[in-house]
C-alpha cells in the first residue's frame, strides 16, 4: 500500500470508519503479528494482535493522521507485548529480551520497523538492476565480488549500480518538505 492510501486509511480510522479498521487489519496485521512473534510464541502473539486491534478501534480518535499509522500501531502493539509479557504467569522473561523491546525511550523497535517498511518500498522504487545489488549486498550480505560473479557483470559496473541505488534510495527516503 502506497503512503497516500495509507495516510487515507489513517484519516478514515481517526474519523471512526469501521471499514478502516477492517483495511488496517488486512494491511498492517501480518506486520505486527511478525513484530510480535520476536517477544511471545506464535499462539501468544495471535492473542496479541487481537488486543492491539481493539485498542486500536477503541483509541482511534487518539490517532494523529499526520503520523505514521504504522508507527502508532507498532508502538501499541510494543505496548501489548510488554503487558503480555509482564502478566505471564511464573515466568522468567530474560532482561535482554525486555531491553530490545522497550529500547531507550520504549519505541527504538516500532520505529525500526517503520523505517523497514519505508526502505523496502523505497527499494521497490530503483530500477530493477539497482535494486538487484542492493538486494544482495544488504540482505543476502553478498560482497561485491561476489555479486558480479554471480550477475556475471564486471565489478566496476556493480559499483556504479550500488552507488546510483544508494543515491536514489537517500532520495527516496528524505523527509518531504510540507508545501503550504
Amino acid at each position: 500500500m502506497d503512503s497516500a492510501a495509507l495516510y487515507a486509511m489513517g484519516v478514515r480510522l481517526a474519523n471512526g470508519e469501521l471499514s478502516a479498521l477492517e483495511e488496517c487489519y488486512r494491511e498492517l496485521g501480518p506486520l505486527v503479528l511478525s513484530y510480535l512473534r520476536r517477544y511471545v510464541t506464535p499462539s501468544e502473539a495471535e492473542d496479541v494482535l487481537q488486543r492491539v486491534f481493539v485498542e486500536v478501534w477503541r483509541h482511534q480518535d487518539r490517532y494523529d493522521p499526520t503520523m505514521s499509522l504504522q508507527g502508532w500501531v507498532l508502538g501499541i502493539a510494543r505496548k501489548r507485548a510488554i503487558d503480555y509479557l509482564r502478566a505471564r504467569p511464573q515466568s522468567v522473561v530474560p532482561l535482554d529480551q525486555m531491553r530490545e523491546l522497550t529500547g531507550d525511550d520504549g519505541r527504538e523497535v516500532a520505529d525500526r520497523f517503520a523505517w523497514a517498511i519505508d526502505v523496502r518500498r523505497a527499494l521497490d522504487l530503483l530500477p530493477p538492476a539497482q535494486r538487484e545489488v542492493l538486494l544482495l549486498a544488504y540482505f543476502d550480505e553478498f560482497t561485491q565480488v561476489e555479486i558480479s560473479r554471480k550477475l556475471a557483470i564486471p565489478l566496476g559496473t556493480v559499483k556504479t549500480r550500488m552507488s546510483r541505488g544508494m543515491q536514489r534510495l537517500a532520495g527516496l527516503l528524505e523527509p518531504k518538505e510540507d508545501a503550504e
